[in-house]
């Protein structure tokens, strides 16, 4: 059957207390709304609604390259409210699943199971049993086990209370029944809203099935209300994750010390060690270490390579079997062949490190093309920045960089070219030359030291 899928973001959110929507505060580096999105985008013959409405501008500037229909609950009424503005949108046949924008780990896996239930006359319901049901609707059965309806808690009579098998609103109903019973929803209730969950009884008066499904743990259907909430949906997002990267192959020194904000892809025995943060996509090759503290965004790092403590890694690509680290700073655009070095408080931008090649401390390399086998001496610079455009240097194969040494682009230094310690390089340097740039020593004998006054 086909699909509308109507996720439901309207709301304030006000425990969050937030400037800006509940819906787009982030799990795992990603809006929850997002999430949700991206999950149900994964179903067949899906047609995604999205409901807003407070600071729905923003929510539909972020939600854009989903082309979802995007309709307008300015005041919203409660959940029937949101699916009667949807009802126009909806299609003749097929079904109206409804979701949540602030619940961020629903399964595709169980959309699945309900969507699999799915006929004209059957409307499936997610449902899970709680040792604590505080605050959710109860799911009432007849004498035979069959549902007839659901009663939220503050409507709830001290026996219906006692229930613990709730509904977490999320359902999918068949469009050719829905458009009915929406219509013919009140707001006679204590909250004074329109409950979406008010057709299960007419679903069952009308003979129409009602079928329940569950999903494989709570987490699943937990939403969020307040921070407090959302900090431990974040937290079990991350165990979820770190329980596959470990079946995938890798060792975690303490899995839950890790935080993957993005897609993490790993190779055959990879090790990393606690407190390192992964944003957008990395791939990581086989045998890859990586020591504690470490941040790697949007990345790739070639097999056998180690990354030492504390390193930050963003928007590059890294050869195999490099060295890396520790505290060193890899910016975008930073390419480095096999067997490079980057050691310990060096920073690259937009630079390529040729094999074999050596940057290992206190150094700043920028817009740099470097060839293979060279060493660049402690505290070189690349001074690549005028005050208004950036220059190129390039250094060839087998060039030998002293310590303190400036290279001022644009300069180009030639294959075996030797520039001494301490010098500033202006000019080009051909091959095998020795380059030295700086002040002749002077020594003066008795010289006074100053005292103070």
């Amino acid at each position: 059957m086909t699909q509308d899928i109507v996720i439901l973001a309207a709301g304030k959110g006000s425990r969050m207390k937030s400037s800006f929507s509940k819906v787009l505060h982030k799990v795992g580096g990603v809006p929850m709304v997002n999430r949700v999105l991206a999950t149900a985008s994964t179903l067949s013959n899906a047609k995604l609604h999205l409901v807003v409405g407070h600071q729905g501008e923003q929510v539909e500037a972020n939600c854009q390259d989903f082309s979802a229909n995007v309709v307008w609950q300015n005041d919203p009424q409660g959940t029937g409210d949101a699916l009667r503005r949807v009802a126009p949108f909806l299609q003749a046949d097929g079904a109206t699943l409804t979701l949540y924008g602030d619940v961020p780990l629903i399964r595709a896996s169980t959309l699945e199971k309900m969507s699999a239930l799915s006929t004209p006359n059957t409307l499936v319901l997610l449902t899970i049993s709680l040792d604590n049901p505080t605050g959710y609707g109860r799911i009432m059965r007849d004498e035979a086990g069959k549902v007839t309806a659901i009663v939220e808690q503050k409507d709830a009579s001290e026996n219906e209370l006692a229930i613990k098998e709730v509904n977490t609103g999320i359902l999918l109903a068949p469009n050719n029944h829905l458009q009915t019973w929406l219509a013919s929803l009140t707001n006679d209730n204590a909250q004074g809203e329109y409950y979406l969950t008010d057709i299960i009884a007419m679903a069952a008066r009308d003979g129409v099935e009602i079928v329940t499904v569950n999903p494989e743990n709570e987490a699943e259907v937990a939403g969020v209300n307040d921070r407090v909430q959302l900090a431990a949906l974040e937290r079990e997002l991350q165990n979820q994750q770190a329980v596959t990267l470990m079946q995938n192959g890798a060792t975690l020194l303490d899995p839950s010390r890790i935080d993957v904000r993005g897609e993490l892809i790993t190779g055959q025995d990879v090790i990393i060690d606690v407190n390192c943060v992964f944003e957008g996509k990395v791939v990581l090759g086989n045998g890859v270490e990586i020591g504690p503290n470490c941040h790697l965004k949007d990345c790739s790092i070639g097999d056998n390579t180690i990354i030492k403590s504390n390193t930050l890694i963003d928007d590059s690509q890294v050869g195999e079997a490099c060295d890396i680290g520790p505290f060193a700073r890899l910016r975008p655009d930073t390419q480095l062949a096999n067997k490079a070095k980057i050691g310990n408080f060096v920073e690259t931008k937009k630079a390529f490190i040729g094999e074999g090649s050596k940057v290992n401390h206190l150094s700043y390399i920028g817009d740099t093309e470097m060839g293979a086998n060279v060493n660049v001496g402690a505290g070189t610079i690349t001074c690549n920045y005028d005050g208004v455009n950036k220059h190129l240097t390039q250094v060839a194969d087998n060039v030998f960089i002293g310590s303190n040494t400036s290279l001022v682009a644009p300069v180009k230094v030639a294959e075996g070219a030797t520039i001494a310690a301490g010098s500033t390089i202006t000019k080009a340097v051909s091959e095998k030359q020795l380059a030295f740039a700086r002040a002749r020593q002077t020594n003066k004998d008795n010289w006074p030291r100053p005292v103070k006054k």
